[in-house]
């Protein structure tokens, strides 16, 4: 992060962290996020739903989800980083949705 305070990141999540309902977290990122950032992250909540899925191909999913392939390997690429645990998180509370 370009200018950031190596805190802020940390503290932002700490901030979120304490945010207990999906209507507050609405009005939390309405205040820290423009319309743009938000369509970014429900793209790549997308991508990543679908990446473990496995259901489909990359090209389904860009023209599926109206993204591009390089949004797509991006996403590819955090999955195959993110630890065991935290992918197992995100399948069990993925799939609950």
């Amino acid at each position: 992060m370009k200018d950031a305070s190596p805190d802020g990141w940390k503290d932002f999540l700490r901030l979120c962290a304490k945010i207990k309902s999906p209507e507050d977290f609405e009005q939390f990122f309405n205040l820290f996020l423009t319309i743009e950032e938000k369509e970014t992250m429900a793209s790549r909540y997308l991508i990543v739903k679908a990446l473990m899925d496995e259901d489909l191909t990359q090209r389904e999913i860009a023209e599926i989800h109206h993204v591009s392939i390089s949004q797509i390997t991006r996403g590819s690429n955090a999955l195959k980083i993110v630890d065991k645990k935290m992918k197992n998180f995100l399948q069990k509370q993925i799939s609950s949705l």
